[in-house]
């Protein structure tokens, strides 16, 4: 059987509809916008980058797009096939080192070890976004990761919350956003392995010490959607104000450079 060429894959309609919707609706990317797209080598990262690269191709505004790949230097994880694969697509990528393991070890307080990775990756990235002249940080969440995360935000955290579709950093610097949160994560999955695209397995031995409070909520939430077909669609209807509180940045690369000046 030939082994299917990533970088001729045509992302499937379903998918190109459901994230061209999600920028509309969220306003996620105006003209002149640089977008650093953060690639762990996962199904969910490598489908945001083909399909961003697609959109590139026809979408009504012109934006430029990059690659991060972040390597946690954590055993088995072998960055080179993530590397060959940017190059035949003739993306721009960007690569950084950090022993987060170790770093966690002695620095880690009072925190799981996949909040405290998740947020050094996140500083890293800002720090690539600000010395590249990226404007804008695309992230690689789908509505399995939302509802995910609203679950375990309203038992753990008394809360109701979840990840936000687009939003301003801190700082005011950097949009966040996240266009796949209309997809689910079997979409992904079916059209990374179609592509054959080159996915590194989750090598992580923090991640296989132990059952995290997300696979516990991923496992309930399976369960609930095998008796109620429509369970992601309800959950979609009712996060979609938590998803877009405090209001939308404006997209565009001028329009950010005039509210910072």
């Amino acid at each position: 059987m030939t082994r299917p060429n990533p970088t001729l894959a045509k992302p499937p309609k379903t998918l190109l509809r459901q994230v061209g919707r999600a920028i509309a609706d969220f306003r996620m990317i105006g003209d002149g916008d640089r977008i650093l797209l953060g690639v762990s080598g996962g199904k969910d990262s490598l489908s945001l980058l083909q399909i961003l690269s697609h959109l590139r191709t026809y979408a009504p505004v012109r934006f430029e797009l990059g690659v991060l790949t972040v390597d946690p230097e954590v055993p088995g994880f072998d960055p080179q096939s993530l590397k060959d694969y940017y190059d035949r697509i003739g993306v721009p990528w960007h690569y950084e080192q950090q022993p987060l393991m170790e770093q966690a070890k002695s620095h880690m307080d009072g925190d799981s070890f996949c909040a405290y990775c998740s947020r050094m990756k996140r500083g890293i990235m800002y720090r690539i976004c600000r010395e590249q002249g990226y404007n804008v940080l695309a992230l690689g969440q789908h509505l399995d990761d939302l509802a995910e995360s609203l679950l375990m935000s309203i038992f753990h955290g008394g809360q109701l919350r979840t990840m936000k579709a687009h939003y301003l950093n801190n700082d005011g610097d950097i949009r966040i956003i996240r266009p796949l949160v209309y997809c689910r994560e079997r979409q992904t999955g079916d059209f990374a392995r179609r592509a054959g695209l080159p996915i590194i397995p989750d090598s992580c031995p923090a991640c296989f010490s132990m059952p995290t409070r997300r696979e516990h909520m991923k496992a309930l939430l399976a369960r609930e959607e095998d008796a109620h077909s429509t369970l992601f669609a309800s959950i979609l209807h009712a996060i979609k104000p938590i998803m877009t509180e405090g209001g939308l940045p404006e997209p565009g690369r001028k329009t950010q450079d005039s509210e910072v000046a």
